[in-house]
């Protein structure tokens, strides 16, 4: 693959986290280089799309973003970013586009995510327990402001959102599929529920060496290293592959 530089106009697609939005990825886009066009893709339920149902099953979200995405991918290079849920759709959509004779991403990132084939994905089922159980588990991923969970209104909006995002995460049943012959760089905090051994099954989805790297922090790390993290996926998409 040709390296890009700094003068090639690059479209990142960004994909939101369970719960998250288009507007999750903002200062990213604030702190991304001018080569660098982010692009946060929307979820039906939410926001611009809050008057379309909710999606629970992976495969459906999927297929929504494929029809974003599949008319913009034709004329200029570009990549794909998701955190958490969105690291799990990122890699199915990839998956996706190839399938159906599109041009891949140059590069696809991945943060605070176990390998699609990861058993762990299973476990907890949090969809499933009762709110004061669920808002817990909330908590505990430390990506919620606790005045949200704290707010019987606002939790009427966010509640079925996270459900519904958690459902289609929780409930995705791996197909094994071919590896990608894609670089791939896979970023998770430090102090995530998750093993390195989970983390390292991502190796086996890619024909090329996988670039684990690890922050500091919880789940939601990417809150507090946005500049870090942008500048991690620049330098990737302009140094030689």
């Amino acid at each position: 693959m040709k390296s890009i530089t700094t003068t090639t106009s690059i479209n990142l697609f960004c994909l939101p986290f369970a719960g998250g939005h288009r507007y999750s990825y903002r200062d990213y886009s604030e702190k991304s280089p001018t080569f660098l066009n982010v692009i946060a893709l929307e979820y039906p339920g939410r926001v611009s799309r809050m008057k379309e149902p909710l999606l629970k099953d992976i495969l459906s979200l999927v297929d929504d973003l494929f029809k974003q995405i599949s008319p913009n991918i034709a004329d200029k290079p570009y990549a794909i970013y998701g955190h958490s849920m969105g690291g799990l759709i990122a890699y199915l959509l990839t998956q996706k586009l190839i399938s159906n004779n599109y041009n891949p991403p140059v590069h696809l990132f991945i943060t605070g995510t176990s390998g699609p084939s990861a058993e762990s994905r299973f476990v907890k089922m949090r969809h499933l327990l009762p709110r004061d159980q669920f808002l817990q588990e909330m908590r505990e991923l430390d990506g919620i402001p606790e005045a949200i969970l704290q707010n019987d209104e606002l939790l009427e909006y966010f509640e079925p959102i996270l459900r519904a995002d958690f459902q289609a995460c929780e409930t995705y049943q791996h197909v094994s599929m071919p590896p990608l012959n894609i670089p791939m760089t896979v970023i998770t905090g430090d102090k995530e529920d998750m093993t390195l051994e989970d983390i390292g099954l991502w190796q086996n989805e890619s024909t090329k060496k996988v670039d684990f790297i690890q922050m500091p922090g919880k789940h939601f790390f990417i809150f507090e290293y946005p500049a870090q993290i942008i500048q991690i996926i620049a330098n990737k998409l302009t140094a030689s592959n």
